[in-house]
């Protein structure tokens, strides 16, 4: 068995680039990896702007203490410009946004002033108050959304700032999926006394989706060598990715692992951790093979480990793996030293720091531990039992 950092290292080298770019228009590039970076064209804001609705002065005209008052010579509202020059004693009547008037450098918010008919009496103020700077959001020339970024609804509205309106993303990565074994039923249809329903295709073509890739969902193939090759081989010419779930065991009907001997080659089938141990990774034909486990959280640990990370590299996504902090556990945790363990956990913040505990039982056909998760408990395959109290590595999800 190899441990779980060699096999994802493992993985990672075989998917050398990214999906090629295509072009798309910014109302439909939600949740797309950016193939080019954004640079601005120019300064955000383009010109200094009122940041609330007031009165905008010179500094000159700020009373050092007590009150004094200015002529308002105009109305600016956003979207509109002042061509003149404001002078010593005067204010304009502006809104949120519209740009400063030249001579003023300061902003009254309505709220702190008098209107009395054409003029209006102001207190003290700090000066430049209530200003928003040309080019404080973001500059002219600057990379403003980088490749390899998710296009999230904030990347979205920058990149909508910045006047753009078609970009250069990566294609998303296409993956066939299928369940193997006469054990499973599809769901909504009868099931005999020996089946039980495909969860794992379902939670998989949910993991997929979630990473920003495409499913072609091939359904439940049968234990029957033949008609298993000539899925796989199927499958293998439509997608750049085939995942497929049981059938990588041991047993006499684990029959994953022998086709793909025969149609393509294996790269390694045994991980060192638990969940999830029987783990088949090689290719068929131009596309890359993930064959999971059968049982339903040992398959989507094994997706977020191994899948997941591989599904992001075709993507062109810059960051693959999430980030890992700690927390006090609240119970032992059983653990053998010689392979990495993940549990699932719940995760709170108490008392000024973060705690988790288990799920319960923790066996990897509970899946109903993955819905009560909000976090993997992580330990590193050189640790034993842990005690109650000690910190503990976490993955929140």
């Amino acid at each position: 068995m190899i441990s779980v950092r060699d096999g994802q290292n493992r993985i990672l080298a075989q998917v050398q680039a990214p999906m090629p770019p295509e072009q798309v228009m910014l109302p439909h590039a939600l949740g797309r990896v950016l193939a080019d970076p954004i640079k601005a064209p120019f300064d955000v804001p383009p010109a200094d702007n009122s940041a609330v609705d007031g009165y905008a002065v010179a500094s000159a005209d700020i009373p050092v203490d007590g009150e004094t008052t200015l002529d308002v010579i105009a109305d600016l509202p956003a979207g509109s410009v002042f061509e003149g020059t404001l002078v010593p004693g005067q204010a304009i009547r502006i809104m949120t946004g519209a740009p400063m008037p030249s001579g003023a450098d300061t902003v009254y918010p309505q709220e702190i002033v008098t209107r009395e008919g054409a003029r209006v009496r102001v207190p003290p103020i700090d000066k430049g108050a209530n200003v928003r700077l040309h080019g404080e959001d973001v500059q002219s020339g600057s990379i403003v959304v980088d490749r390899g970024s998710v296009l999230r609804p904030q990347e979205i509205g920058v990149i909508a700032s910045l006047g753009c309106w078609q970009l250069l993303v990566h294609r998303r990565p296409r993956v066939a999926l299928l369940s193997t074994g006469d054990e499973v039923a599809e769901p909504g249809s009868p099931r005999t006394a020996g089946q039980i329903y495909d969860a794992n295709r379902f939670s998989l073509r949910g993991s997929i989706e979630h990473c920003g890739a495409e499913v072609i969902d091939l359904g439940i193939v049968p234990d029957v060598r033949d008609t298993l090759a000539s899925s796989l081989a199927s499958a293998s010419h439509m997608a750049d990715a085939v995942v497929t779930s049981g059938g990588v065991s041991v047993g006499d009907y684990d029959l994953v692992k022998t086709v793909l001997g025969d149609l393509g080659g294996i790269d390694f089938w045994q991980v060192a951790m638990q969940p999830g141990r029987p783990l088949a990774f090689g290719r068929i034909g131009d596309a890359h093979f993930f064959g999971l486990p059968g049982n339903p959280v040992a398959s989507m640990l094994a997706f977020m480990l191994f899948v997941r990370p591989a599904l992001y590299k075709l993507g062109g996504r810059s960051q693959l793996f999430p980030g890992t902090f700690h927390a006090v556990t609240r119970e032992p945790l059983r653990k053998k030293p010689g392979r990495r363990e993940y549990k699932r956990g719940i995760l709170a913040f108490r008392d000024g720091g973060w705690e988790v505990r288990t799920t319960g039982p923790q066996g990897s056909g509970i899946l109903s531990s993955m819905v009560a998760a909000n976090c993997l408990i992580v330990l590193d395959e050189d640790r034993g039992d842990v005690a109650s109290g000690e910190t503990v590595d976490v993955e929140a999800f």
